[in-house]
């Protein structure tokens, strides 16, 4: 283990005693930080994933302006679909948008897993220098898509209304749908365990579309290969977060698969979810990224909601229920975590 000065939240992964409830924030690095902004600027979205150097700067900046407890690696879950032969842009305003999509076989066998290392050594070279620039403040965190995400956005070629690409292909071609998930899996796989051996001190799989599945289909076609990807991870003690989106059905299945921490979205409520799967993982969550909007007392009170609720004990990450809003005012966000450090500590 190495000699962190602020481990707080890998001690909560693993659900050992703490003096306070560890905060980081899903989308931290972002546009909400006029300082990223400023970064931005000169650079498209892609092109700072691309520079070592952009994406460590931007990384860095929340935990030196808002003082979370981890830092997590400035990237994009869609570098997986683009390493395998699938080039994507990112569009202002819009989001990905993909040169082409996946609906056959023919399509099946464009993609190649080969030389993930060369092909992503961006990503490991930024990580290697963001450790190097944290130098032990805080945990460092790495990421990717789960294989269902991944694939959806493989075959819708960007965000979806009704997503009826990805319905069509598992209910008409299952079995390519599965091949599909087999060749992710493997990759997200080795790509987390290359993040790992880059120094990332925890990894989080995210399960943003999750949520369109019946809970039959979820198990098929996400669960069962989340539960592949951590199985695969070579790591010693790293934790996985796994975080999934618009689930309420498949709790204990989420907290068998193997990770460590369940991340959760705001619609659940965390004591209720804590006393159904709180013995076999630890928690992350909860709170609505909207309430961030609201007056200092509001976040307080929502703050406190969130403590109150997972009440005393070890094993609770706070973080919020999704991803940071790009119009969330900094100050708010500052205040945010002065509050959780602040009354969390009565909880433990």
């Amino acid at each position: 283990m190495e000699n962190l000065k602020n481990d707080l939240f890998l001690r909560a992964c693993k659900k050992e005693p703490i003096d306070r409830t560890p905060i980081w924030i899903m989308r931290q690095a972002g546009r909400y930080l006029p300082e990223y902004r400023a970064v931005r600027a000169n650079s498209d979205f892609k092109t700072m994933v691309k520079t070592p150097e952009l994406a460590t700067e931007v990384t860095l900046q929340p935990v030196d302006i808002i003082g979370v407890d981890a830092a997590i690696i400035f990237s994009d879950i869609l570098v997986i679909p683009e390493a395998l032969g699938m080039n994507y842009e990112m569009v202002e305003s819009h989001g990905p948008s993909f040169d082409w999509t996946i609906s056959s076989e023919s399509d099946f066998n464009k993609l190649s897993k080969s030389d993930l290392s060369d092909k992503l050594s961006y990503v490991f070279e930024a990580l290697k220098l963001t450790k190097k620039e944290l130098n032990g403040r805080v945990p460092l965190i790495g990421f990717a898509g789960s294989p269902w995400t991944l694939l959806t956005y493989m075959v819708e070629g960007g965000g979806s209304k009704n997503f009826s690409k990805i319905k069509s292909l598992i209910f008409n071609n299952p079995t390519l749908a599965h091949k599909l998930l087999d060749l992710i899996s493997e990759t997200v796989s080795e790509y987390l365990s290359l993040k790992i051996k880059s120094g990332v001190n925890a990894v989080q799989i995210f399960d943003t579309w999750g949520g369109l599945l019946s809970p039959d289909l979820y198990k098929e076609f996400s669960l069962n290969y989340i539960q592949k990807v951590i199985a695969k991870v070579e790591r010693t003690d790293e934790p996985i977060i796994s975080y999934a989106k618009g689930i309420h059905h498949s709790m204990n299945g989420l907290a068998n698969t193997g990770a460590d921490v369940i991340s959760i979205d705001w619609t659940h409520n965390i004591g209720k979810v804590r006393r159904q799967i709180g013995d076999k993982v630890a928690i992350q969550g909860n709170l609505d990224p909207t309430v961030l909007y609201g007056s200092i007392d509001v976040i307080r009170r929502e703050a406190v909601k969130v403590l109150d609720s997972y009440g005393k004990g070890s094993g609770h990450i706070f973080n919020l229920g999704h991803g940071i809003l790009p119009d969330i005012s900094p100050a708010n966000t500052k205040a945010l975590v002065e509050i959780v450090k602040e009354e969390s500590k009565r909880y433990h």
